[in-house]
């Protein structure tokens, strides 16, 4: 198994099909195979051991990623925002490096040791023309294809190690060769350093799907783009679809006018049940996919399909309906379960962490072995429950859990009935150091319009929970803090909780 193969195989049957464009730059599947093999001839002779991209989405990524794997080392995509000492960081554990980068960044790299710098433009350029790699790419699955380096959001990046068999695993059991027609087209907004970015690349390629990307996303531009191209399938993260919703809503459109749209997916982050409710309602055409997944399982593991939105939404049985916050079924050969801190299995509607298996799940860091377990079930950190039709319900990560007296409390449980709240438009609940219970039950919330009463909000969640999850304090701000691929920084919640008002009792 290689990606690469994947790539040949478009090529072969769609030479002269779109793969990529952005902006005025485009690759057809046949050109793309071409500079890949160029690309990887030139990776060889440098004798760079990893494939380091550090850009917004362009071409550049598409050959990168295929040259890497043509050539049998590690693609390893960067977070372009990062700069300085975090930068210099991941490098150094990359190095000996050949780096794409934008020109600026290449000019100050050029000349440092063990990094081989080039800009985005001139790799497309070097790779347009030559001949490919001689040698056949190596087809063994245990060699690694993906080095992608974790948010860093509670502690120092690890590199996920996403090896060839779990991508390849992953895309055959979840696209269909070829399904694309001439006309469909992807529109790409996650950024490449995002494991969302990669796995919709691989996606789109072996389906023969052609791919817009967009570098810098924007709600204006995305529609623009969207309508402009006559998009059919594309993939946002939650506060990317809130701001397509909300700018929708600001220009008064009641129809966004995007018929081409036939499939939208999301994930990497929590959606609002108003927001997917709304966008349902703006594009009543578009079959809705909440997609599940972690790096470390080769991106998706569950789907919601546009079906569950379909009966879930319309549905008067308060279960059924409920599924619309879910993040649906495990994909085919996935498996699934929920375990208490004891690690025993629990049933339907128990919450617990969720714990996955299947040839695409990775689970490994390098240099830090593998967190799966003999038996191949990998601990997530994600906590949820299972209801008795399959449906995964995530409940926030298990380090987020507030422990209030000895009794454990999921903030997106919490998160939930206060969205309920018609002039609430986010909120983070965390837990916050308390003298008497050890944690106390804390909320931010960005209200719609006027403040609510922090007396209704506490007496909703009474009124839908018990008492004990009851927020003791609520504090309003104008945005709450998200990175850059839609997670919310729960970290920086308490941080600014503590900042104004310290210790609760």
């Amino acid at each position: 198994m290689n990606i690469t193969m994947l790539l040949e195989m478009a090529s072969s049957g769609f030479a002269d099909r779109v793969a990529v464009q952005e902006g005025d730059r485009a690759l057809t599947y046949g050109q793309l195979f071409a500079a890949a093999g160029s690309a990887a001839r030139c990776l060889r002779e440098s004798g760079a051991e990893h494939l380091a991209l550090l850009d917004s989405s362009s071409p550049a990524v598409a050959v990168a990623l295929f040259a890497s794997a043509w050539a049998g080392v590690p693609y390893v995509p960067l977070n372009y925002r990062l700069t300085g000492d975090e930068l210099d960081s991941l490098l150094e554990r990359v190095t000996p490096t050949m780096l794409v980068t934008d020109a600026e960044r290449a000019a100050d790299l050029a000349g440092r040791e063990g990094i081989t710098a080039i800009s985005s433009a001139d790799f497309l350029e070097q790779s347009a023309s030559g001949e490919p790699l001689a040698e056949p790419w190596a087809m063994d699955g245990d060699d690694i294809a993906i080095l992608l380096f974790t948010s860093g959001t509670t502690g120092a990046p690890k590199a996920a190690v996403l090896r060839h068999r779990h991508l390849v695993s992953y895309i055959f059991s979840s696209v269909e060769f070829g399904g694309a027609a001439d006309s469909d087209a992807a529109l790409v907004s996650v950024p490449p350093y995002h494991v969302a970015g990669v796995a919709s690349l691989l996606s789109s390629v072996y389906s023969a799907r052609r791919v817009v990307q967009l570098p810098a996303f924007s709600a204006a531009e995305w529609l623009r783009l969207a309508r402009e191209q006559q998009v059919t399938n594309a993939f946002v993260v939650p506060t990317m679809l809130s701001r397509i919703v909300e700018e929708l809503e600001n220009n008064g459109a009641s129809d966004p006018g995007l018929p081409a749209l036939a499939a939208l997916s999301y994930g990497g982050g929590k959606m609002p049940l108003a927001v997917i409710e709304k966008a349902m309602r703006f594009f009543p055409g578009t079959g809705f996919t909440n997609a599940y997944g972690l790096t470390e399982t080769s991106s998706t593991i569950t789907l919601l399909d546009p079906d569950d939105h379909r009966s879930a939404s319309a549905s008067d049985d308060a279960a059924v309906k409920r599924r619309l916050v879910s993040v649906g079924r495990p994909l085919p050969g996935v498996e699934l379960q929920v375990r208490n801190d004891e690690g025993a299995t629990l049933g339907a509607n128990e919450s617990g962490e969720i714990y996955v298996r299947g040839e695409q799940v990775s689970g490994e860091y390098l240099g830090l072995g593998t967190r799966v377990e003999g038996d191949g079930w990998f601990p997530t950190r994600d906590g949820g429950s299972i209801d008795e039709e399959g449906y995964l319900f995530i409940e926030g990560r298990v380090d987020d859990v507030i422990v209030r007296g000895g009794e454990n409390m999921s903030p997106g449980e919490i998160e939930d009935v206060l969205l309920e709240h018609p002039s609430v438009a986010d909120v983070a609940v965390v837990g916050v150091p308390s003298v008497e219970w050890g944690e106390a039950v804390a909320a931010m919330v960005v209200a719609r319009g006027e403040h609510p009463e922090v007396a209704d909000l506490q007496a909703l969640v009474k009124q839908r929970l018990r008492s004990s999850r009851v927020p003791g304090r609520i504090e309003f701000i104008n945005e709450l803090p998200y990175n850059e691929t839609g997670k919310l920084l729960r970290r920086r919640v308490r941080e600014l909780l503590a900042d104004s008002a310290g210790v609760a009792e």
